[in-house]
């Protein structure tokens, strides 16, 4: 059986083309089969060469990334990884289906382009084992999610005592497809709900994007953590990118912790960072839900919690991406029930109103 990652280039760059064709070439697994100049020109190449994986500049000239997902996925639904500069568009593309984004190196930035390889060469093999999600088709202007300028109605839910609110604090971590799978998990609860906080691998940069974009579609307050944050009801806290994130007391009050850090798991910011920390330092009750991603990370930091007392909830193989660290988490016991990604919300809302 052959296993070799076949990888279709999609580029109008020359300059990144011949960088991202010349690394991939290079690792053990992964075959080039090709490169493509536009959306068009991919188009034409992929019934022929068949790609595994599909790498996928999201700004183009003529039809952009964006669009072409929405054409390519529904007849060829290939595992892509956008590569992109620090924009907005990335999180329209990932709603269209794309499976993950690495971030464009800055060339002039030392070991910039090692770290833009070795996250693109993660990335691809991870790809190649996701499960693609074809985005439903929007009928709200513009394209894209529906729920972008229209936040989605939380389910029906009867309110969630104060005590609760007070007392309870609520912990998320996700990777591979978990951008989309948090936003379909948030916009389903209600906004006054205990404070969570988020650890999502993503580089610098994209995480307050992503918070803001979060804020405008959930009923409740989402935004970028910022050291010293108070956790509070009604608040979802997500963690920078590049630093690590940790609960701590301080007083009568809870707050995060947001240092530069060396990577754990192979993360920063890392899920078992924030889980273990949750599990140390928090008397109050916890909840604990891991997400759709490739790897271990939040495992072992979700079994201290449980081992804490907290409810933990792990996402179900059949709606992540990729079942790697909910997998991971379930086998060593660290999960108290799966649940799918729809299905979370009323999960957790159950438990608290329990």
């Amino acid at each position: 059986m052959n296993n070799t990652i076949k990888v279709l280039v999609v580029d109008d760059s020359s300059l990144f083309r011949q960088m991202i064709v010349q690394h991939l070439s290079t690792q053990p697994g992964i075959e080039v089969v090709g490169y493509a100049i536009n959306a068009f020109d991919a188009g034409q190449k992929i019934p022929r060469l068949k790609p595994d994986v599909l790498t996928l500049d999201v700004e183009m000239p003529g039809l952009n990334g964006i669009e072409f997902l929405k054409q390519l996925l529904p007849k060829n639904p290939i595992p892509v990884i956008l590569v992109s500069s620090l924009n907005l568009s990335v999180f329209d593309a990932l709603s269209a289906g794309a499976v993950d984004f690495v971030r464009k190196p800055d060339m002039s930035a030392a070991n910039s382009k090692d770290t833009f390889f070795a996250a693109l060469t993660l990335k691809v093999r991870a790809a190649s084992k996701a499960r693609v999600r074809v985005a439903r088709q929007s009928t709200g202007v513009g394209g894209g999610i529906a729920a972008q300028n229209v936040p989605a109605k939380p389910m029906p839910f009867s309110p969630i005592p104060r005590t609760v609110l007070d007392s309870t604090i609520i912990g998320l971590g996700a990777s591979t497809g978990g951008t989309e799978a948090t936003l379909a998990v948030l916009q389903k609860l209600p906004a006054n709900i205990p404070g969570i906080v988020i650890t999502q691998h993503m580089p610098e940069g994209f995480t307050d994007m992503y918070a803001q974009r979060l804020n405008r579609i959930c009923s409740m307050e989402v935004r970028e953590a910022k050291n010293g944050d108070v956790i509070r009801p009604g608040l979802a806290l997500i963690a920078p990118g590049a630093k690590q994130m940790e609960v701590v007391r301080s007083g009568s009050n809870y707050i995060v912790q947001c240092h530069p850090g060396p990577k754990v798991s192979g993360h920063c910011p890392s899920v078992n960072v924030l889980f273990n920390s949750i599990a140390k330092n928090v008397a109050i009750k916890k909840v604990g839900i891991i997400m759709t991603g490739m790897g271990s990370d939040g495992a072992e930091g979700l079994l201290q919690m449980r081992q804490k007392g907290a409810f933990t909830i792990g996402q179900d193989k059949e709606s992540c991406v990729v079942y790697g660290m909910p997998m991971v988490a379930y086998n060593i016991g660290a999960v108290c029930t799966q649940a799918s990604c729809d299905n979370i919300p009323s999960v957790l809302l159950n438990h608290l109103k329990g």
